[in-house]
């Protein structure tokens, strides 16, 4: 039986950091899911074994309902002794404009990604956590869904979805043993922040500098340990000293 770790959105940047510190710190089997770039996820799952550790790819778009039960379905028949004990929700977009000038598109593709992609993962896996009783729900959210960020309306609205359904779940299914934390970082060099002015906005950054995804790893690892099995229905800031 291998013990699984599900990450949305895990072929680049913080999914990919995450995938690959839970692969080192706890040995789980990692699920590396993916949209559409198939070389970028199968070389963070050959990063991964390269370092003595266990994955796989999983591709699905969280927003298709089918598509991710499928999907997991067949998983499941083929590793019927396996179970996953930590999903991760990582997956998410930004698509920034004023509200005044936002499209359906620009509107609806950023919410769906969050808050569809949460259900679709959340409702599917949550039944055999809730058999098992035991397993960690991990939410990545954003400082947008705390303060808010303009340009970000339909980004805030997501990840502040995210944050409060979170914080509704983690009541629900906490005495089968489940934990459900939701993490909000800040400014984090990835894809999603390398076109902003980073000189301009440390300076509203108490350390002056941007995170990095491997300081968003470690603290995921951290809420996926036995240590952190008291801490549920949070929501932890990984931003640098900004008030949120």
């Amino acid at each position: 039986m291998k013990k699984c770790a599900l990450i949305t959105g895990s072929s680049r940047g913080i999914g990919k950091a995450i995938a690959i510190q839970l692969s080192k710190d706890h040995s789980y089997h990692i699920l590396i899911n993916y949209s559409t770039n198939t070389a970028a996820a199968n070389a963070t799952k050959d990063q991964i074994i390269e370092g003595g550790g266990s994955a796989e790819v999983i591709q699905f778009n969280v927003q298709d309902k089918s598509e991710v039960s499928n999907k997991l379905m067949k998983w499941k028949e083929n590793n019927p002794d396996d179970i996953i004990e930590v999903l991760v929700n990582n997956a998410g977009i930004t698509k920034d404009n004023l509200l005044l000038w936002m499209n359906d598109k620009e509107w609806g593709s950023v919410v769906d990604i969050s808050l569809k992609g949460f259900y679709n993962l959340t409702n599917n896996i949550l039944q055999d956590m809730i058999k098992l009783r035991k397993g960690r729900i991990i939410n990545i959210a954003s400082i947008s869904g705390l303060k808010g960020n303009s340009g970000q309306t339909n980004y805030a609205a997501a990840k502040g979805g995210l944050i409060a359904a979170s914080k509704s779940l983690s009541q629900e299914i906490a005495r089968r043993g489940i934990t459900v934390n939701a993490i909000a970082p800040g400014f984090i060099h990835s894809d999603m922040t390398k076109d902003l002015p980073e000189k301009e906005l440390k300076k509203v950054i108490p350390l002056r500098r941007f995170g990095t995804a491997e300081e968003v790893a470690h603290l995921v690892s951290f809420i996926a340990s036995d240590k952190a099995a008291y801490i549920t229905g949070e929501v932890i800031n990984i931003n640098g000293g900004i008030y949120s």
